[in-house]
């Protein structure tokens, strides 16, 4: 019965180091942390694109700049405008003129406005996204 469970927790032992082995190879590379923490006001002129859903602004803040938008009445994104294709290039994403995509001027990838997630291209990770929290008529942005 010990050599039974013996060979089970070694088993378990070497399992968990199989699995940290392989995450330690992961090439996911993540964009620098910056802190961020504001409120913006919806009503001001500045932010006249956020009074409707569909509606966004590009605010400063985060690694390469915010775009913040409305989803529906209630829901915000912020998507940090770091590419997450190849980080250390540092390349800044725009919205491109449909307002429901974000594209990448250094590589052909594109992502979803209304939450980040990548739906064509070389990138294979979501922007990074801010946690949003809505009082009407102010919007809190700020590190999740």
């Amino acid at each position: 019965m010990k050599t039974k469970r013996f060979v089970h927790v070694v088993g378990m032992a070497l399992l968990a180091v199989v699995l940290v082995q392989s995450r330690c190879n992961d090439p996911q590379q993540f964009i620098p942390y910056v802190p961020v923490d504001f409120s913006v006001n919806v009503n001001l002129p500045a932010y006249i694109d956020l009074s409707v859903p569909s509606g966004h602004v590009i605010v400063s803040g985060g690694s390469q700049g915010i775009i913040l938008y409305r989803y529906t009445l209630d829901q915000f994104v912020a998507l940090d405008r770091h590419s997450t294709f190849d980080i250390p290039a540092n390349c800044q994403v725009e919205v491109a003129e449909d307002g429901l995509l974000i594209t990448d001027p250094c590589s052909n990838s594109e992502w979803l406005i209304i939450d980040g997630s990548v739906i064509s291209g070389d990138a294979i990770y979501p922007l990074h996204r801010y946690a949003t929290q809505w009082n009407d008529p102010v919007l809190h942005v700020f590190n999740p």
